[in-house]
């Protein structure tokens, strides 16, 4: 995460809204944006020692616990599954109940969690730098963790700042957002997210390729290729769907082959309308005589289906269900 942080187009935000008062940042824009590396460079600025206006200084005592997550002035509102893959620790109670195995780890940002960063926030700060609230994504929150944040948010404690970081901020209340001064995360320059793609120690073409299939977003790009996938099946992964195979989409879970579906469908749907695919190279995309109309539906299907694919009954069933469905479309003569 720190190359993350150290990325250009990251600092230049950072320095910009710490510039800015506001006791509440929310922000905002699609996926691979980089906004839970923005909001972390926030608090660490704001419980540093020593900050500069450029952020954090990344050496005292505090940006130390916070680099180790165990930072007692900052609160952290995550779902658990999203709290275990960035590394922060669990509540003890939070994990004990998932180590003897008395339930999962949450999608959502539980509501037990968000009235201790609400008791959080009464209390006096440790450090003498103020306390920091990080809440991402915020989308996770449901109607009631909301509502528990609102209050806060409407009558915070002197001492206490928050930032939201979200990819879907259509879905937070309206009140949460009109508390909140909204930053819309800014896109890099193509050839300065190459250029941090090859920082990671990603070959040139390589880079290219995954940054075209991520849609330009760099973070989706360098998740990609962490994840294993490769510009070879991005490649490939179009005339498969064509032809039914349902093993390219072995290894993906039922979201992200949705994700490379609805990107297939959007490219589809450009190239009937005489415009530039943007995921995918011409050449690569099959031939096929589906409709806009078609493919609209078929985008809506594919919608539909998002909402289930982080509890799908049967994964494998689902995965074969969106490839037959794909292969259905893309023969389609209508």
């Amino acid at each position: 995460m720190s190359a993350v942080l150290n990325a250009p187009w990251i600092a230049r935000q950072a320095t910009d809204l710490l510039a800015q008062r506001g006791h509440a940042w929310l922000l905002q824009g699609p996926s691979g944006l980089g906004q839970y590396a923005l909001a972390l460079a926030l608090v660490s600025a704001w419980l540093c020692e020593k900050p500069t206006e450029q952020g954090a200084c990344g050496d005292c005592p505090s940006c130390h616990a916070i680099t180790v997550h165990t930072h007692a002035d900052l609160a952290l509102l995550m779902p658990e599954t999203v709290m275990l893959e960035l590394g922060w620790p669990l509540s003890e109670k939070a994990q004990d109940e998932i180590d003897k195995k008395s339930r999962k780890p949450s999608k959502e940002i539980r509501v037990e969690a968000m009235r201790d960063a609400v008791a959080f926030a009464q209390r006096t700060n440790a450090r003498g730098r103020g306390k920091a609230v990080l809440v991402f994504p915020a989308e996770r929150m449901n109607t009631i963790t909301a509502n528990a944040l609102l209050k806060t948010l409407e009558e915070p404690p002197g001492d206490v700042r928050f930032v939201l970081a979200t990819e879907a901020s259509h879905l937070l209340l309206p009140t949460i957002r009109s508390r909140c001064l909204a930053h819309t995360m800014q896109w890099p320059e193509p050839e300065e997210a190459l250029s941090w793609l090859g920082g990671q120690g990603m070959p040139a073409p390589v880079a290219q390729a995954l940054l075209r299939s991520a849609g330009g977003r760099p973070n989706d790009a360098l998740r990609q290729a962490q994840a294993g996938s490769s510009p070879d099946w991005w490649a490939h992964f179009p005339k498969a769907m064509r032809q039914g195979d349902a093993r390219h989409l072995a290894d993906l879970s039922p979201a992200h082959a949705i994700d490379a579906l609805q990107k297939l469908c959007h490219d589809l749907v450009l190239r009937q309308l005489g415009a530039t695919p943007r995921f995918f190279e011409a050449a690569q995309l099959p031939a096929s005589a589906a409709s806009v109309s078609v493919l609209t539906d078929w985008f809506k299907r594919l919608t539909q289906s998002a909402r289930t694919a982080e509890h799908p009954f049967n994964a494998g069933l689902m995965l074969e269900a969106l490839t037959a469905d794909a292969q259905q479309t893309l023969l389609s003569k209508v």
